[in-house]
């Protein structure tokens, strides 16, 4: 398998270096924490002409470091490592095995001349508790799994080929390491129940393991779907006949987005320029993972592109929530009802912000009005795209809405603001 350098986030890193803050780097399991940091980071350290003393790394999931999941052996390997003025970089993978971490971490920081990164799969340590602990000194870095063009610089040829592979078998990285479909299925299976899983299932000792299962897949059948708890608790009911609270589900929920399994995309009222308490939608994180767990069924292509493109906006950095335009229709008796057009995404960053539609294709003209709809009853003069999965040139409609590409988007030939 080639070296993917994941440039965009080794940026990130150097520009952040000698800020005086702890650099966290976040993101589910096997999305390439450790190799960004102990390979790439490390390499360029040396590219630089940082001596490799000066480097000191531990992984704590190595039983080889296992004794310094103690905070008091933690301080004391890294202060005895430190023999020589100069810069020193401490890494730190797997931070969250190490006990009391946030006082190390700190304690770590008051050395004069360390810089310190560390890697964490879960967000326990993102928490409002445990930022108010760290006092504003950390400096979070969350890291995805490999975008579409990322995947595509490692495999190259038919760009289809690719989409269908990526949207199949998703950006793990060492899933382009297997030849074959069912050696790649297999991989997925195994992440999921040995690390994903057995993760959350230790930490909030989950008994009940054939209903936390069964949400997992019930959420991964219903991507871009609109849900919450009390809905899931009643599919629950009408589908497999068992009653679970809706608070059970939303604690679920919770374990599942902090682990990194999936996201929650907020429902906002782009005319009362507000946030709605109701229903969100949840896409995962990585679309293999989502495809193992439905044993590779259920391959709609627009729901499918919908968790692509929304994952793709995330790892741009940019804040991403779903729109509700709430608009005034009459109805055949010629009485004038509300009704909901939904936004498939709001896209902040800063003070820009782009309205977002998915489509596969606009074939004809009725396909672009359905699509246009809601963006149309946008007042506001931030810019409205429609990102569509046909290959085309961009172009604007007569009401100014962007119509691009989505496979031109997702490999950076074309932004948002073309």
């Amino acid at each position: 398998m080639n070296v993917i350098n994941r440039n965009y986030y080794l940026e990130k890193l150097t520009k952040s270096r000698g800020n005086g803050l702890i650099k966290v780097i976040t993101g589910p399991r096997r999305c390439g924490k450790s190799f960004l940091l102990t390979k790439l980071f490390h390499s360029q350290l040396l590219s630089e002409g940082i001596r490799e003393d000066h480097i000191i790394e531990i992984s704590l999931e190595d039983m080889a470091f296992y004794e310094l999941r103690n905070p008091f052996k933690m301080m004391e390997y890294v202060r005895n490592k430190i023999t020589a003025e100069g810069q020193y970089y401490i890494i730190i993978d797997e931070v969250q095995r190490l006990d009391e971490f946030v006082d190390v971490l700190n304690s770590l920081l008051r050395i004069h001349n360390v810089d310190v990164f560390v890697t964490g799969s879960n967000s326990r340590f993102l928490s409002s508790d445990i930022a108010t602990e760290f006092r504003g000194r950390d400096h979070q870095i969350r890291l995805h799994p490999l975008s579409f063009a990322e995947f595509y610089s490692a495999i190259g040829g038919d760009k289809e080929d690719a989409w269908l592979s990526y949207c199949t078998y998703g950006g793990l990285p060492q899933v382009l390491s297997f030849e074959d479909a069912e050696s790649k299925a297999n991989y997925l299976r195994s992440v999921y129940q040995t690390a994903y899983l057995s993760d959350i299932l230790e930490r909030y000792k989950i008994k009940n393991v054939s209903e936390f299962d069964k949400l997992v897949q019930i959420l991964a059948s219903q991507i871009g779907s609109p849900n919450n708890p009390n809905k899931i608790s009643n599919t629950f009911q009408s589908v497999e006949g068992v009653a679970i609270h809706g608070r059970t589900i939303g604690q679920y929920l919770s374990y599942l987005t902090d682990a990194f399994i999936v996201n929650k995309a907020e429902r906002y009222d782009v005319k009362g320029r507000k946030y709605i308490g109701t229903l969100s939608k949840y896409y995962f994180e990585d679309l293999g993972i989502r495809n193992a767990l439905l044993n590779f069924r259920q391959q709609e292509e627009s729901h499918i592109m919908e968790n692509v493109l929304y994952n793709e906006l995330l790892a741009r950095g940019f804040q991403v929530d779903v729109g509700d335009v709430e608009i005034r229709k009459r109805n055949e008796a010629g009485e004038s009802k509300r009704t909901h057009l939904e936004i498939d995404f709001v896209v902040n960053d800063f003070s820009k912000r782009y309205y977002i539609q998915s489509a596969l294709s606009i074939p004809d003209r009725d396909k672009l009005e359905q699509e246009s709809q809601s963006l149309l009853n946008i007042k506001d003069a931030f810019r409205k795209i429609i990102i569509v999965k046909s290959r085309t040139i961009p172009w604007h409609t007569e009401n100014g809405i962007l119509v691009i590409s989505l496979i031109d988007f997702l490999l950076g030939k074309v932004d948002l603001d073309t």
